[in-house]
């Protein structure tokens, strides 16, 4: 019992390690902005003339989050706040914590529904919401067959067809059930999973934020494990926030190159994230509901630009699993501006016209497509 518990700390510290040192796909072009911090706070007395600023990690949502706050009524408070909100939204979100809100309707899929609060109540809705606008390609009820093919956890395989067949028939957002005046969620098929990671972080990301307004705080990088980024305001001076934009051929800090941004989101999938190899073929971890296989549409990984993380979040999946060519046109379809750039298996680069203004490659390998 004694070695289990030895065993469980070090597979805790390594989990930890790996992922502050894997970072994320997209990583900060300023070292100043995304230096991992060796305590959990670091705050910067300013220099003369300088704003005060205050930085913090914290390891939620299965990665590394980084906070940094510029703004001289900034206080620990803030960081405790932000902490507080992380953490309880973790455990109203997640399908896997028993006792948290999402964890319960999932217990009684098929039986009743489930009490949750307004938050939780609104993420759902909203997840509905992005499903029924990309026609299903974003499912929150995708959770079968996440756990059916278990990408990233180790000895993955590709599942007999059988089972995904078994788990394509429980993934439907038309059978999630919401009454708003009893604010419950229920799941209309026993065997169903909803699964809020599609824009939970995005989700948690915008919270952070309209707190940080609220506070009289509007200049800060919030960074939640580089897939869901905002830059929000300008940095102290009004210089825009510079982004370097991962590589995803190469190891972590390799950039491909760099976008200036200011009262944005940045979020971004890829199939480099979490996959495995089997008879030569790439299993990657974003799964079209359509055919319960990861998608394979010769796509390395698609990049949002948009004001709101919940958003982005959303629309990096299913626009992901739309491919380059549909996904242009709908993204120029929507009614609010969402600016992207997909990358190619041959290296190019497909943007909306936004983007190509703005983003200065660094890396000869690639070339825009459009």
């Amino acid at each position: 019992m004694f070695k289990n518990k030895i065993t469980a700390l070090l597979l805790a510290a390594l989990i930890i390690i790996i992922a502050a040192a894997a970072g994320a796909w997209l990583f900060m072009g300023n070292k100043g902005d995304n230096q991992a911090n060796s305590a959990q706070n670091t705050a910067q007395a300013p220099a003369k003339g300088e704003t005060k600023s205050l930085s913090q990690q914290f390891y939620i949502y299965d990665t590394v989050v980084t906070i940094k706050i510029y703004g001289d009524t900034v206080s620990q408070k803030n960081m405790d706040d932000i902490q507080q909100m992380l953490e309880r939204m973790d455990m109203e979100f997640s399908w896997t914590k028993e006792g948290g809100e999402i964890y319960n309707v999932n217990l009684a899929a098929g039986k009743n529904a489930v009490a949750v609060s307004d938050e939780t109540l609104d993420a759902v809705k909203q997840s509905i919401k992005y499903a029924q606008e990309m026609d299903g390609l974003f499912d929150p009820t995708i959770g079968p067959l996440v756990d059916l093919w278990n990408i990233g956890n180790g000895g993955e395989k590709v599942p007999p067809q059988a089972e995904i067949d078994k788990a394509k028939r429980l993934t439907n957002y038309k059978d999630i059930i919401i009454d708003e005046q009893a604010k419950t969620v229920k799941l209309a098929k026993k065997g169903m999973v909803l699964d809020l990671g599609g824009i939970g972080k995005g989700y948690a990301a915008d919270r952070i934020a309209d707190y940080l307004k609220s506070q009289g705080l509007d200049s800060a990088m919030i960074n939640l494990g580089g897939s869901s980024i905002i830059g929000l305001g300008t940095k102290p001076g009004g210089l825009q926030w510079n982004i370097g934009l991962q590589d995803p051929d190469k190891s972590r800090g390799t950039q491909l190159g760099t976008i200036k941004i200011s009262d944005e989101v940045i979020d971004a999938s890829g199939v480099y994230e979490r996959f495995f190899m089997q008879d030569g073929v790439r299993y990657h971890h974003i799964l079209d509901p359509r055919t319960g296989y990861p998608s394979q549409n010769g796509l390395k990984s698609l990049t949002i630009m948009s004001p709101n993380a919940t958003d982005a979040d959303a629309l990096s999946t299913g626009v992901f699993l739309m491919g380059y060519e549909e996904g242009l046109k709908y993204l120029e379809s929507l009614p609010e501006k969402v600016e992207a750039f997909f990358i190619t298996d041959d290296n190019k680069i497909y943007a909306t016209p936004g983007i190509r203004e703005r983003l200065v490659l660094t890396d000869p390998t690639y070339s825009f497509g459009n």
